[in-house]
């Protein structure tokens, strides 16, 4: 009996432990996820080798410290993520060194080989650095499976600046259990303060494009804290370094042979050839400080390897905006920005001679800029439009002095002096002081005054000139209740404008309400403020619902609310739009949805009941499939016309890459417009644009582009062979052919020709000492 009893009992004490174990495994395995809000690590300096290759064996990854514990910060809010991530850092006297382990099924990773900075929908890491610790700017540096390479300097005024180029290092490896990278960063390219020990702020992010866009970072984020650099981790540790101090060369040689028809009005006129042009440049920077840096160029290549994307404007009053590729601008160009643009570094068009200093001291950010422009672009802004010289102004002189400081808790106070003094004696400066002031973890407040005063060029030649090659007769063209013409006549007149937002971000309800104005005598000849004699009111805001299901992520309602109106009081327009954003849980996709409503007031003219309805679609259903949808009716004010026109609008891109080397990416624009009364066609055309990118290797590339523009009835044909060491190192041969059709009515055969021809090559070397 005993012995039964003892039987029994060893039973159900077993049967106890076996029901403990799946309890506590059970616990164990939905153990709350906890993510860590601003980790910390402390990094070793390794004396052992590491050589960037994408394998992670070198003794000098031994000492490194490693970061774990992932978040999914999107789609998910600081949840556990589907797949591990760790990060290891360490440095030497050169390098910092920085290496991700990111594990997978290496089947669904997605990768591109193909030019620095071009992928957009792969598998990547991302390093983030902030090396002063104030918010202002940072340094963000990505890497996709097969090692190439991405970079953004991050601004707090204007976001990423795209434009921004870093010499570093870079391989990456997919292995059997995901992928691998390895990153170098120079110190000689960084600027960090001068210290015995540095402390950055720095996080860690994996970007996991699947049906949704996943993203994992190493720091935990709030998202009711509008500040995004604020939450990094900390790195600390790093030792004895000095940022880049020394003396880069970078040597260019353009040479470019053009051609043309001779007159455009007669199809059949002789095709001109000019003669072999060949022209030599040279840059240099020199680092005078571990803090400051100084720039010069003497004839410097400001060519862009390619041309600006056509841009539909049928209906546009106002010169177009065009960002800035040239790598001339790209150190410290975060410190330049401010609200307003009121340095436009395209104005700067084609300079003899341009320097430029930068640096950052103990929360102070300084930046001059000066450059003699033989070319000067001349942008004549009024109240219900802008008038761009079709020849310039002539040399131009320019200078640029920007300050901004950090003060309190992430918050900056800046100014701003920008003048331009014009050969033929006329000259615009501006004055401007702005800030950026954070009330709390929600809400900031941001403005900008600025005083602008102006002298025109004297100069009537000028003026006869543009009179005769565009149509309008300055001398007739009136601004500021008809105080001063439009004309190069010298009058000398003066204004000012300002800008004032409070902004609210969070996790769910954002808004801006945004004041600002433009006086009816400011210019600035170094912006770009292509209206003036208006005050703008705006209300936006949206709340975002966050959704767990197997449809949708998320959905965003959205309102905007403005009024402009002139200094006479005078409404120009008044605008009531509402919006949904909602990103779905398959294929990445977003579908935005807008109606609006609105009155508008050109030339005297009054149109009531203007509305707008619109629909967007993206999608990237695969590796290899992207596309991007945009369908739009309105019924708005044909400028031109001065009529009431029923406008339909169309674009369509796509991004089909058939094997993992070639990407084509053609995009279709049209836009429609008829008399709402007459039913009279207003305007009908389209612009398409196919671009065929093939990378034989990390450095070798072929490019072409093939634009088609029905508005004008021009065809662009451009191919370019790139061969890229670096960012700066660089030699590409190509060539542009231009087509019209020189007879384009309904009376006469089309008769497609050549209207004009280019060939170049580029032979471009940094030289680092």
């Amino acid at each position: 009996m005993n012995k039964v009893i003892t039987l029994k009992t060893m039973r159900n004490s077993a049967a106890i432990i076996v029901l403990i174990l799946i309890l506590s495994h059970t616990v164990l395995a939905t153990k709350t996820f906890e993510p860590v809000f601003e980790p910390r690590l402390e990094v070793i300096k390794t004396s052992e080798r590491i050589d960037v290759d994408g394998y992670l064996g070198d003794p000098g990854w031994k000492s490194a410290a490693r970061a774990a514990n992932f978040a999914e910060r999107q789609p998910g809010d600081m949840v556990k993520p589907e797949v591990e991530t760790e990060a290891y850092i360490t440095y030497d006297e050169d390098n910092l060194y920085v290496a991700f382990v990111c594990y997978d099924d290496p089947a669904a990773i997605r990768a591109t080989m193909c030019e620095r900075d071009q992928f957009g929908s792969d598998d990547a890491i991302c390093l983030m650095i902030d090396t002063y610790g104030d918010a202002s700017w940072a340094y963000e540096l990505l890497v996709n499976p097969y090692g190439v390479q991405k970079d953004y300097l991050w601004s707090s005024i204007v976001g990423e600046i795209e434009g921004f180029d870093l010499i570093w290092k870079s391989a990456a490896k997919i292995t059997d259990s995901g992928y691998q990278v390895e990153m170098a960063v120079p110190f000689a390219s960084m600027r960090f303060p001068q210290k015995d020990v540095q402390e950055w702020k720095v996080d860690f992010w994996r970007n996991r494009p699947r049906e949704s866009f996943n993203q994992y970072s190493w720091a935990a984020y709030d998202r009711n804290d509008q500040c995004w650099p604020c939450q990094w981790g900390t790195v600390s540790g790093i030792s004895n370094v000095k940022p880049g101090k020394g003396l880069e060369i970078l040597p260019t040689y353009v040479a470019i042979q053009s051609g043309s028809k001779s007159d455009l009005s007669v199809p059949d006129s002789k095709f001109e050839n000019d003669n072999i042009d060949g022209e030599l440049s040279l840059g240099g920077k020199y680092t005078l400080s571990s803090n400051f840096t100084l720039e010069a160029a003497y004839n410097p290549d400001f060519s862009q390897i390619e041309a600006d994307a056509d841009q539909i404007d049928v209906n546009t009053t106002i010169a177009l905006y065009f960002p800035e590729r040239r790598p001339f601008f790209q150190e410290g160009s975060d410190i330049f920005l401010t609200l307003f643009n009121s340095f436009y570094t395209r104005m700067v068009n084609d300079p003899q001679f341009a320097a430029k200093l930068t640096g950052r001291t103990d929360g102070l950010s300084i930046g001059f800029m000066s450059a003699v422009d033989e070319n000067t672009p001349y942008i004549i802004p009024l109240e219900e439009s802008s008038l761009l010289s079709p020849s310039g102004a002539g040399r131009s002189y320019v200078n640029v002095l920007r300050a901004v400081k950090s003060v309190g808790e992430n918050s900056r106070l800046g100014f701003i002096v920008s003048d331009r003094r014009f050969e033929n004696d006329g000259y615009g400066t501006i004055l401007a002081v702005d800030g950026d002031i954070r009330l709390s973890g929600n809400y900031s407040i941001a403005g900008q005054v600025i005083a602008s005063y102006t002298r025109e060029p004297d100069d009537e030649a000028l003026t006869e000139e543009w009179i005769q090659r565009t149509g309008v007769d300055l001398n007739d063209t009136y601004f500021d209740n008809g105080k001063y013409t439009a004309a190069f006549d010298g009058e000398s007149f003066s204004g000012q404008a300002m800008i004032t937002q409070l902004r609210r971000r969070a996790r769910h309800w954002t808004f801006t309400i945004d004041y600002n104005h433009v006086a009816p005598a400011y210019r600035t000849e170094t912006g770009y403020d292509p209206w003036i004699n208006y005050h703008n009111l705006s209300l936006y805001t949206q709340y975002r619902f966050y959704l767990n299901n197997s449809l949708l992520e998320q959905i965003t309602p959205q309102l905007y609310v403005d009024r402009r109106w002139g200094f006479d009081d005078v409404t120009r327009w008044r605008n009531f739009n509402v919006a949904l954003d909602v990103d779905f849980k398959f294929a990445q996709t977003g579908l935005y949805l807008f109606y609006g409503r609105g009155f508008q007031s050109w030339s005297g003219k009054d149109y009531e009941n203007l509305w707008t309805l619109s629909l967007n679609l993206n999608s990237r259903f695969t590796n290899q499939l992207g596309v991007g949808l945009s369908l739009g009716r309105a019924l708005n004010a044909a400028r031109w016309a001065q009529v009431r026109g029923r406008e339909t609008t169309f674009d369509a891109s796509l991004s089909i890459k058939p094997f993992d080397r070639l990407i084509i990416e053609p995009n279709f624009n049209f836009a429609r417009s008829v008399n709402n009364n007459t039913n009279e066609e207003l305007y009908d055309g389209f612009i398409t644009r196919t671009r065929f990118r093939y990378q034989a290797n990390r450095e070798l590339s072929l490019r072409l582009v093939v634009q088609y523009n029905d508005f004008y009835e021009t065809m662009d044909i451009d191919p370019l062979l790139s061969y890229r060491i670096s960012p700066f190192s660089i030699f590409y041969i190509g060539t542009t052919h231009d087509y019209g059709n020189l007879e384009p009515n309904q009376n006469a055969p089309s008769r497609w020709r050549l209207t004009s021809r280019q060939f170049f090559m580029k032979l471009q070397y940094l030289f680092q000492t």
